[in-house]
């Protein structure tokens, strides 16, 4: 795992944790998963990878929080952390929040709640944003799109590594997000992030477990 670059200026809140190792973030969207979650996240898991966060935002809070709770014990099996997107209440059940861009992402009020053992972290499409929620203490932000993706069929426009080397420098883990895989691994570490965040890839995957390795082995490979 990469260290952090520096340490936060003195008005700024300190981060909760670091960054699971390796600092690969699945993210899961069930509506692309050729498994059921639980079984992708065990073969992502078995594979290597050691970090998931739930997004799955069309579900109402207990259908969210009945999912978190079958996903805790595979991710427990594999001593990996488990983040849940955007929903406080479900995070108090497991390992951290993923935040929102923009007004809602209040990473002071979910450190609070949470405490400082919680992973907080923070979605962010631009600078401006990323200085806001290293500001606000999150302990990492994704930032994309690096480029365009499956996943979110006209989102963009792609972002490039420019902007991945740009956040870098503003003292917060960035994981680079969107249309990445192991074949881009390398140009994202170059660029200074300190993680990768996917989606689309291990959900479609015939077999996430060899997904999950090649994505491990790249990032490695990328820090030589």
């Amino acid at each position: 795992m990469r260290p952090r670059a520096g340490r936060p200026p003195p008005d700024r809140p300190l981060p909760g944790r670091s960054l699971p190792s390796p600092p690969l973030l699945l993210i899961t969207d069930r509506a692309q998963a050729r498994l059921p979650l639980p079984a992708l996240l065990d073969a992502a898991f078995a594979g290597g990878l050691r970090w998931a966060s739930l997004r799955e935002k069309d579900l109402d809070p207990a259908a969210r929080r009945d999912l978190l709770a079958a996903l805790l014990p595979v991710a427990r099996r594999h001593g990996a952390v488990l983040t849940v997107h955007a929903d406080l209440d479900a995070a108090r059940l497991c390992d951290g929040l993923h935040l929102p861009d923009g007004p809602h992402a209040d990473v002071a009020a979910a450190r609070a709640a949470l405490g400082p053992a919680a992973l907080v972290g923070v979605s962010c499409h631009d600078r401006a944003g990323v200085a806001r929620a290293a500001a606000a203490g999150a302990d990492y932000v994704t930032l994309g799109p690096v480029r365009l993706t499956a996943s979110k069929p006209g989102y963009g426009p792609a972002l490039g590594f420019g902007p991945v080397r740009e956040a870098a420098a503003l003292g917060v883990p960035v994981l680079a997000l969107g249309g990445v895989d192991a074949g881009c691994a390398g140009d994202c570490r170059a660029a200074g992030a300190a993680g990768l965040a996917v989606m689309g890839g291990p959900m479609r995957a015939a077999d996430p477990a060899a997904e999950a390795r090649a994505l491990v082995a790249a990032w490695a490979a990328a820090a030589s």
